[in-house]
C-alpha cells in the first residue's frame, strides 16, 4: 500500500519524468561534480522562497546614532535561510546652531522612533510579510503603504481626541475665571518718512514665512528599511546585482543594454556656518570630475587635491592672502583659513572670511598640482539657504553682520557664476518659500549652470502625489532614502523626474551607515549625480568603493557607456 501511494504521489509531481531528463542530460555531460549537478537541475522545479521571518534590531549608524537594522529570512527549499539584512541612514534636520535642549529633545525622539521601528518590525510586518515572495516588490511597497497609511490615520485620531480634551478643558477654565478687560490693539504700521529733503522709505514686500516641516511619524524607518531588505533579498535570490535588480524594475522587468554610472558631487570642504569666521553663504564645496573621465580616474583627481587643499591648510602662513577692503576703504589682507578637522560629511572643515578667498585657494590648490578647475574639475556649491534667513530681518545672512534680501541674492549669484564659471551646481541657493526668486535665478543662470533644490525641494511623499517639485523651473532634485519613502516610491520619482526634464541626484543623509545599498539604488535608477559626503569616513568611503566595483563589472560586461 506504501508503494503504491509513493508511486502515485511521485507520478504526480512529474519525479520520474524529470529524473529521467536529468539523467540523460548528466550522461552527455557527464560533470566533475555529479550530485551537484543533479542538485543545480532539479533545483529549477522547486518552490519559490517565500519570506518566513523579519528582524529589526537597533544598531549604530556612522556617528554612533541609533537606527535600524532590518534582516529578512527566507523559506528556501524547505529550510529557512538567511538571505540578507540592511542598515537605514537617518537624516537630521538639526542646525548647526541649534540649542542644547533641542539637540537634546531630537536625540529622544530619534530614541523612541528606532525604538517603535524595531517593535513594527518584530512584530506586526512580521507577521504581515510572512509567505510573500521577496521579488514581488510591487506587493510588499503596497502592503507597506497600506500599514503605514493606517498608521498615520491612528495618530491623526489620537490627536483629535486630545485636541477635544483639551477644548473642555478651556471651557470649564473660562466658565470660572473673570473675562480680562478689552485694550484697544496695538499699532503695527511703521511711520512714514517724508518732507523737504528727507528720503522716503519704500515699503519692502514681506518674504513669505517658512513652511513648517514635514512631521516624521515615530517608526517611520520600519517603512523604508523593510522595502529596501526586501528589494535586496529579491536580488539575491534572483542572483543579480541590486543595481540591475533595480534597473529591472524600473523598466519593467527589461535589462539595460548599457548602464551608466552617476557622476559623484564629492564633497571636499565642510564650512561651518557658526564658526568665528566671516563667510556663512556656503556649507559645502563639492568636486564633479568631468564626464570624459571614468569613475576610478575621476576620484584619483579629487584625492589628488584634497591632499593639496590639506597641505595648504595645515601650513597657512604658505598660503597666499587674500586683499580685501575694510570698511574705511584700505586693502587689508584676509586671515588664511586653518583646517579644524574631518565633519560628520567625511571632508575637511575649515571656515573663510569671503567667497572669494575660499574659490582663489581652490584654485591655488589645483594649480599647485597641474589642473585647472573648469577644465580638469567643476565645483558645486551646497548654499543650504533655509540656514541662512534672519527672520527678524527678513534677509539672509551672508557674512557675519552682511545682510541681503532675496532678489539681492539672485543679483549677487549672477555676479558669482560671471567671475567664478567652473561652478556648475549651486544647491539652495535659495529657501523653498522664494519661488518668485527661484523663477529668477533659473532664468538668469539655468543655462549656466544646474540650479538642484534639496531642502528646497518638495517632501518625497507630497512630490508622488502631486508631481510638482515645488521649484518648477529648477534643473533638478536630490532625493534622499530616508523614513517611510520605498524602492518603488523612488522608482515612480525618478520616472516622474525624467518626464518633466529634471535631473535626479541620489544624496546620502547627515546620520550615514555602512550600508551601500543607495549605490546601486543611483545606478539601477540612472540618477545623474550621486551625493555622497567626502573620502574621508568608513561609512561613506565604502559607497565610494561600491560604485567602483560595480564600474569594473559593467566594463567587463561590456555594459558601461
Amino acid at each position: 500500500r506504501l508503494r503504491r501511494e509513493a508511486a502515485e504521489y511521485y507520478r504526480g509531481q512529474r519525479v520520474p519524468e524529470r529524473m529521467e531528463e536529468a539523467l540523460n542530460a548528466l550522461l552527455a555531460l557527464r560533470p566533475e561534480d555529479l550530485y551537484g549537478e543533479l542538485a543545480n537541475y532539479l533545483s529549477k522545479f522547486s518552490k519559490a522562497p517565500v519570506i518566513c521571518k523579519l528582524v529589526g534590531r537597533k544598531v549604530l549608524d556612522g556617528v554612533g546614532q541609533p537606527t535600524l537594522e532590518v534582516e529578512i529570512y527566507c523559506t528556501v527549499k524547505n529550510y529557512e535561510k538567511r538571505i540578507c539584512s540592511i542598515v537605514m541612514a537617518t537624516h537630521s534636520q538639526m542646525p548647526e546652531n541649534a540649542l542644547a535642549e533641542t539637540i537634546q529633545a531630537d536625540e529622544k525622539e530619534r530614541n523612541d522612533s528606532v525604538h517603535t521601528a524595531v517593535e513594527w518590525v518584530n512584530e506586526s510586518l512580521n507577521t504581515m510579510l510572512r509567505d510573500l515572495e521577496p521579488t514581488d516588490q510591487c506587493q510588499a511597497d503596497k502592503m507597506l503603504g497600506d500599514y503605514f497609511a493606517n498608521k498615520v490615520e491612528e495618530k491623526k485620531g489620537i490627536e483629535k481626541q486630545g485636541e477635544g480634551q483639551e477644548e473642555e478643558e478651556e471651557e470649564k477654565a473660562a466658565k470660572v475665571a473673570p473675562a480680562p478687560a478689552l485694550c484697544p490693539p496695538a499699532s503695527t504700521s511703521k511711520p512714514k518718512k517724508g518732507g523737504k529733503g528727507k528720503k522716503v522709505l519704500v515699503e519692502e514686500k514681506p518674504i513669505p514665512p517658512a513652511e513648517p516641516a514635514e512631521p516624521v511619524l515615530c517608526g517611520s524607518l520600519a517603512i523604508g528599511g523593510t522595502s529596501l531588505a526586501i528589494a535586496k533579498a529579491g536580488a539575491t535570490i534572483c542572483h543579480v546585482p541590486l543595481y540591475l535588480y533595480t534597473a529591472l524594475l524600473k523598466h519593467n522587468q527589461e535589462s539595460p543594454k548599457e548602464m551608466t554610472l552617476p557622476l559623484p558631487m564629492v564633497t571636499l570642504l565642510n564650512c561651518e556656518k557658526n564658526s568665528p569666521t566671516k563667510l556663512k553663504l556656503v556649507k559645502e564645496v563639492m568636486l564633479i570630475p568631468p564626464a570624459e573621465l571614468s569613475f576610478k580616474q575621476g576620484i584619483e583627481r579629487v584625492l589628488d587635491i584634497q591632499k593639496e587643499m590639506t597641505r595648504l591648510l595645515e601650513s597657512p602662513g604658505k598660503t597666499p592672502g587674500l586683499q580685501t577692503e575694510s570698511k574705511k576703504g584700505k586693502a587689508q589682507k584676509a586671515v588664511p583659513p586653518t583646517l579644524k578637522g574631518i565633519s560628520r560629511l567625511g571632508c575637511l572643515t575649515t571656515g573663510y572670511d569671503s567667497l572669494e578667498q575660499l574659490l582663489l585657494l581652490m584654485q591655488t590648490a589645483c594649480n599647485n598640482i597641474g589642473l585647472q578647475l573648469g577644465r580638469d574639475m567643476y565645483l558645486a556649491l551646497n548654499c543650504a539657504a533655509h540656514e541662512l534667513m534672519d527672520y527678524d530681518k527678513e534677509k539672509y545672512e551672508i557674512l557675519t553682520g552682511t545682510f541681503k534680501s532675496p532678489d539681492e541674492m539672485v543679483a549677487m549669484y549672477v555676479e558669482i557664476m560671471n567671475k567664478f564659471p567652473f561652478i556648475i551646481a549651486l544647491i539652495d541657493p535659495l529657501r523653498k518659500e522664494d519661488r518668485e526668486q527661484w523663477s529668477s535665478i533659473c532664468c538668469a543662470l539655468g543655462s549656466k549652470c544646474y540650479l538642484i533644490a534639496e531642502d528646497a525641494a518638495t517632501e518625497i511623499s507630497k512630490l508622488k502625489t502631486d508631481q510638482n517639485i515645488n521649484i518648477a523651473m529648477c534643473s533638478g532634485v536630490v532625493l534622499k532614502y530616508i523614513n517611510q519613502t520605498k524602492v518603488s516610491d523612488l522608482i515612480e520619482l525618478t520616472g516622474i523626474l525624467d518626464g518633466q526634464r529634471h535631473i535626479t541626484i541620489l544624496g546620502s543623509p547627515d546620520g550615514e551607515s555602512s550600508d551601500e545599498s543607495l549605490v546601486d539604488l543611483a545606478v539601477g535608477l540612472g540618477a545623474r549625480f550621486l551625493k555622497l559626503g567626502g573620502l574621508c569616513r568608513g561609512e561613506r568611503v565604502a559607497k565610494y568603493n561600491r560604485l567602483l566595483a560595480i564600474e569594473e563589472e559593467l566594463a567587463a560586461n561590456g555594459a558601461l557607456r
